[in-house]
């Protein structure tokens, strides 16, 4: 008989990890060393689960490079001695940390799923047990011996998503997540079904996992409105030590033709930063060029981000920054997928 997977389930902060006193009414940090007190239903999955929490729960909204690095940091420092991980993270900036933990590893052969909740682990209605109880079977699941997943997930209500292609779209439906651009992984309902078409399987011989941790946070996002006005554009554009703009564009990629604007963007890649095209739009893609208000953008060199979504635009900007590539390099590297991250 072969012996159980090993699971890390590492808990950083969010609601999942959060019990309410029913006396009080108050929300209180879950003790995940009582896990399977709380949870019994753990026992009767097929695998051994080991917790580690961060010694201060990080709130969502409080998430920043140094967590990612640190969450990281555990998963690199544990991945021989685990057959998975699952991370638990506040869902709120669940897309950005996924994604970015996505890029940071290169070579990766064992599942890392996040997951989180909309209640808290012990509020009578919480979609916490679900999410977790199937989160850890995934990252559990093998075939032939060799993991079914082998790349950075995101699970919630039912379905497993490629994380750098999910965003959050509801603050109170369960199903907080979408991923319009690619369709999910796998589907839990009366059986747990993985879509192995869709899995991400880079070839692999033998090469060592990879962690790259050197992340450049000096970026910003331009959400293009209409009227928008050359004050504000300015305002981001002549941002000190700007090495990077993400711009989300209407439709399928368009902007202003106004000089102006197209003279300011022009300026700054002149300048060395790079401009990453994106859509506004919840799903499809970039197309540069297809229609006149988006030629001009083409041809003063902004990288086209194709389906890529917003957030992971950021954490791929970030991590490419870290790499001291040249303005060719990084724009190539910027338009062809890593991690599955773009079509």
């Amino acid at each position: 008989m072969s012996e159980k997977p090993t699971i890390l389930l590492i808990y950083t902060g969010g609601t999942i990890g959060m019990m309410k006193d029913y006396q009080t009414k108050a929300l209180k940090a879950f003790d995940f060393n009582q896990l399977l007190d709380k949870i019994p239903e753990l026992q009767y999955l097929n695998c051994n689960i080991t917790t580690i929490s961060f010694e201060e729960p990080i709130d969502s909204s409080n998430m920043n490079i140094d967590s990612y690095i640190k969450i990281a940091e555990i998963i690199s420092d544990k991945y021989n001695s685990f057959d998975g991980f699952v991370v638990l993270t506040g869902s709120d900036t669940m897309s950005y940390i996924s994604s970015t933990i996505s890029l940071m590893f290169e070579n990766l052969q064992k599942p890392v799923i996040f997951t989180g909740s909309q209640l808290p682990i012990g509020d009578l209605r919480t979609d916490a047990k679900e999410n977790l109880i199937t989160s850890i079977q995934i990252a559990s699941a093998k075939e032939n011996g060799e993991a079914i997943v082998k790349e950075v997930g995101l699970y919630f209500e039912y379905k497993l998503f490629r994380a750098n292609r999910t965003t959050k779209i509801n603050a109170e439906r369960f199903e907080a997540f979408a991923s319009m651009n690619y369709s999910p992984l796998a589907e839990s309902g009366v059986h747990l079904h993985f879509n192995k078409d869709l899995l991400f399987n880079p070839t692999n011989n033998g090469e060592s996992l990879v962690f790259r941790k050197n992340l450049i946070k000096d970026v910003a996002i331009l959400k293009l409105f209409p009227g928008i006005t050359k004050r504000v554009v300015e305002a981001i554009v002549n941002i000190p030590d700007l090495k990077g703009l993400i711009l989300e564009t209407y439709g399928s990629g368009n902007a202003p033709t106004e000089t102006w604007f197209v003279s300011l963007l022009e300026k700054i890649i002149k300048k060395g930063i790079h401009i990453v095209n994106v859509t506004q739009c919840i799903g499809g893609s970039v197309l540069l060029g297809l229609y006149e208000t988006s030629t001009d953008l083409k041809n003063i060199g902004i990288i086209n981000g194709k389906d890529i979504t917003t957030e992971t635009a950021v954490a791929k900007m970030m991590y490419l920054l870290g790499e001291n590539l040249t303005k060719t390099e990084f724009k190539q590297y910027f338009e062809t997928s890593l991690r599955g991250e773009i079509s």
